[in-house]
């Protein structure tokens, strides 16, 4: 009896054929096969919600080859990833097999596992079931609720600000966050105050200690505001010249290990430890939860990396146990299995955590058979996988107060030991996230010992400002704050990024111009509708249709009545967004922060009858902006526009030509008005040194130049890739980097490296081209055979192909005829009279008829 299995990736494909025998065939249908119709009306609010779908034209072929092998298989298994938008491809596959007639003729049911091994694919097979329809309705509802807010939103952004902007449901919410971070850092007033500090030793072992108490009174932070204030409690303890340790506590502390990986926690760990996006942390999940070849056929390494949840199956458990058992001394091994609750505030479809489908298959083991991304992440899954069912790490702390000149003044010192590792003998928490814990050695000490005060000093320091966001940390407070699920974050971030409505600089978001006007405008008119707990409450309730709780179309009505108002009350705002607390200083209007051609300015509202303008930026453009002091020579850091464009400089320009003073180019993905000292630093510490090539023993050195970051190596030069960052790009990366192809002049995206060629030791490397992909070594390009799917192909495989495609040669090109030359008046002597060629009909040119223009489609995002 055969049976068709459908799945969305061929590379899943190619795993799932390794487990089940040959009466199964196994088609791919490369994600969505349909969408809502682009236009008017895909969702008729009049009609009940009715939704309008169509093929999406890219996989047109595929649901074709489905269709084929669905009228030859006995029974179809509709095996599309276990979560929402998993659910809706099965529905909608479904649907196109009704509406073809294959079924219900032939037996049609839905097979959901969540992880790609043997015993995983029996069992869904051997326990098939229908398709869980409040999952599709509840999907069904969100994508109605993104496009009636994208599809009415974003062409009254075009008409009220610019054309080409985009609003979106969850969008609109995690650009407001990070507007409004910004707005916090611009109104952030720095304050002084000082810390004491007393220095002192025993037995050659020196340490230190922070003064808490002065004169009876606690100090809390800005007790010692100056530095008068510090250099008077400095002046009065300055005679003192011993100090008497007046009490001592020790404690003994233990520190857990972090619960496994969810979406959203391994999103953030990504980012933060091996420098990913969330983008290429969620592809390279997704490469190693569909399957890798180790050898003997693709096998699945991770269990779904779509989830909520931090449970673990009991028989992952056990053999989790079991290897460290096995791997550990006894200490390691907890007397009972460790299990997390969840806390993320709107977990649902919970399955389990991500984690290894076989903790026996180490990092070490699979990692000649993984790219470099693929390698990293799953070292970090496993590492942490392991580590959450170890027992805690033990510290033993100290704290101890030290009297000087008598006991109204006390000096505090603290400090840690590890005392036994436990976890983090794996997995170093302590070493990959910023120290919470003074981790500082003290000598032996015991109460009424007498010290030596080596020195007395006073530090100055200064508040700081609220952070921007690192996509870590946007990750974290969209999901405390309920905005998205962990499966939209990386397409949020994407989306934001390629509005240009943020921006990365250092690694976090910074707003642009464009993003802070949408925002404004959206946060004046449509205020509800960016409401952090309003884009929550909406997120519960889609939650409650997926559990079954709650009926989605009175979900959409409810919505749909109040925004359509809102959206015919809006319709003849003014242009722009209001400025707060400032009028037109020529008539005494209202001014608006508006878009042009040439980009945002403030105009008054009273125009054409008021045409008072002025630029947007703070920087005066008929002099140097002084930024602040550099600390190095104390010259003032100036802000200048060249005819090249804006750059920083150290210094006056000097009247003698020949000196050139420190300069650098302001990067023209950074807006103008965001200028500031701290990035000033940066773009001066330029070129900096990475380190020495381990083959050449020269150095790395990493810049910006005019085509943006790259590397400089040995007189060549390469672009440094967006995810990278030319500040912190390390020297292992580097090398990476420099090791890729580069990409071809028609702007082809670099190849990815598989492997050094036997022969030559040349790079070979996957390319995508404009006719599909392929294989490519020195000259030499060689065609992706159609049964090779490009997320699996390895060195092995390639190998071959590029010797056979050396052996034919290059391909011959075609012959162009060339143009008959005018016969010659003159008589030739010898001349043979050839019949006359046979005149062609000429062919009627069509005529062209005018087509006509389509609408633009608006932009709806999430």
């Amino acid at each position: 009896m055969s049976a068709l299995v459908i799945v969305e990736s061929p590379s899943k494909a190619k795993t799932l054929k390794k487990y089940l025998g040959a009466e199964y065939e196994i088609l791919a249908s490369y994600g969505h096969v349909r969408d809502l119709v682009p236009k008017t009306g895909a969702v008729d609010t009049d009609s009940d919600f009715a939704m309008k779908y169509q093929l999406i034209e890219r996989n047109e072929r595929h649901v074709d080859a489905i269709l084929r092998a669905a009228k030859k298989a006995d029974r179809i298994l509709l095996a599309t990833d276990p979560d929402r938008e998993g659910e809706a491809i099965a529905w909608h596959l479904a649907e196109i097999l009704r509406e073809k007639k294959i079924t219900p003729k032939k037996p049609i049911a839905r097979i959901e596992f969540h992880e790609i091994t043997q015993s995983a694919i029996q069992h869904a097979v051997d326990n098939p079931r229908e398709i869980a329809m409040p999952l599709v309705d509840a999907q069904q509802a969100r994508r109605a609720l993104d496009y009636l807010v994208g599809f009415n939103l974003s062409p009254l952004l075009w008409r009220k600000i610019s054309p080409g902007l985009s609003a979106g449901r969850v969008q609109s919410p995690a650009l407001r966050l990070i507007v409004e971070r910004e707005l916090e850092i611009e109104k952030f007033v720095a304050r002084e105050y000082w810390s004491i500090h007393l220095d002192s030793h025993k037995a050659n072992q020196p340490f230190s200690a922070r003064l808490i108490q002065f004169n009876g009174e606690k100090l809390e932070q800005f007790s010692v505001p100056t530095a008068d204030a510090q250099q008077s409690i400095l002046d009065q303890l300055a005679a003192h010249k011993t100090g008497t340790v007046s009490r001592v506590e020790k404690k003994r502390k233990s520190r857990n290990a972090a619960a496994p990986f969810t979406t959203s926690t391994l999103q953030q760990e990504a980012v933060r430890k091996l420098g990913m996006t969330t983008d290429r942390a969620m592809r390279t999940a997704q490469q190693l939860y569909e399957g890798i070849d180790t050898g003997s056929g693709a096998v699945g390494l991770i269990t779904y990396m779509r989830t909520d949840s931090v449970n673990l199956a009991r028989e992952a458990i056990d053999d989790i146990r079991h290897y460290i058992q096995r791997n550990f001394d006894a200490g390691y091994l907890p007397a009972a299995p460790v299990y997390f609750r969840n806390k993320s505030k709107n977990a649902q479809e919970a399955h389990e955590a991500i984690r290894p489908t076989a903790i026996a298959r180490t990092p070490d083991s699979v990692r000649k058979f993984l790219t470099i991304d693929q390698a990293r992440l799953y070292e970090m899954i496993w590492k942490r996988t392991l580590a959450c069912q170890m027992t805690p790490a033990q510290f033993d702390t100290v704290s101890l107060d030290i009297a000087v000149g008598s006991p109204a003044n006390l000096f505090r010192a603290t400090g840690q030991t590890l005392v036994f590792p436990g976890f983090i003998a794996v997995y170093q928490e302590n070493q990959d996230d910023a120290a919470e814990e003074d981790d500082a050695k003290l000598p032996v000490l015991v109460e009424g010992e007498t010290i030596p005060v080596d020195k007395l000093s006073g530090e100055q320091h200064f508040t700081q400002p609220p952070p921007r966001y690192t996509e870590a940390s946007l990750v974290k407070t969209l999901e405390e704050y309920g905005i998205g699920r962990p499966s939209t974050y990386a397409s949020i971030i994407s989306t934001l990024q390629d509005r240009e409505y943020v921006v990365l600089d250092k690694k976090r978001f910074m707003p642009t111009p464009t993003g802070r006007l949408v925002n404004c405008f959206l946060t004046t008119h449509f205020t509800h509708y960016v409401d952090y707990d309003f884009t929550a409450k909406l997120e519960d309730k889609l939650d409650d249709v997926s559990n079954g709780e709650l009926k989605y179309l009175p979900l959409l009505h409810e919505f749909w009545d109040d925004f359509a108002g809102t959206l015919a009350a809006k319709a003849d705002v003014e242009r722009g967004c209001p400025i707060e607390d400032e009028v037109c200083p020529k008539c005494g209007g209202k001014l608006f922060l508006q878009a042009s051609k040439r980009g945002l300015f403030i105009g008054c509202s009273g125009y054409p009858a008021c045409d008072y303008t002025r630029p947007l930026h703070g920087g005066n453009e008929e002099g140097p902006v002084v930024l602040g002091n550099d600390p190095a020579s104390g010259e003032d850091i100036l802000l200048l526009n060249g005819r090249y464009g804006w750059y920083v400089q150290v210094g006056a320009t000097p009247e003698d030509k020949k000196i050139k003073p420190r300069r650098a180019s302001w990067p023209k993905t950074l807006p103008i008005e965001t200028a500031d000292l701290p990035t000033a630093l940066r773009l001066l510490s330029l070129p900096r040194e990475v380190g020495a090539h381990p083959d050449t023993g020269l150095t790395i050195v990493a810049n910006i130049g005019r085509f943006g970051p790259y590397l400089q190596h040995d007189g060549k030069f390469k672009s440094i890739p967006k995810d990278d960052d030319v500040y912190t790009i390390a020297l292992p990366r580097a090398l990476e980097v420099l090791l890729m192809e580069r990409a071809p002049r028609g702007g082809a995206p670099a190849g990815k490296p598989l492997g050094n060629h036997p022969e030559d030791g040349k790079t070979v490397t996957l390319n995508e081209g404009r006719y599909g992909w392929y294989v490519k070594h020195g000259a030499v390009n060689a065609t992706l055979p159609k049964d090779m799917t490009p997320d699996t192909v390895t060195l092995e495989q390639a190998l071959p192909l590029l010797a056979e495609r050396a052996s034919k040669g290059k391909p011959a090109r075609k012959k162009i005829a060339a143009k008959a030359k005018p016969a010659s008046t003159a008589k030739k002597a010898t001349a043979v009279k050839k019949p006359a060629a046979t005149k062609k009909p000429a062919v009627k040119k069509a005529t062209a008829t005018k087509t006509e223009k389509k609408p633009v489609k608006p932009k709806t995002e999430t």
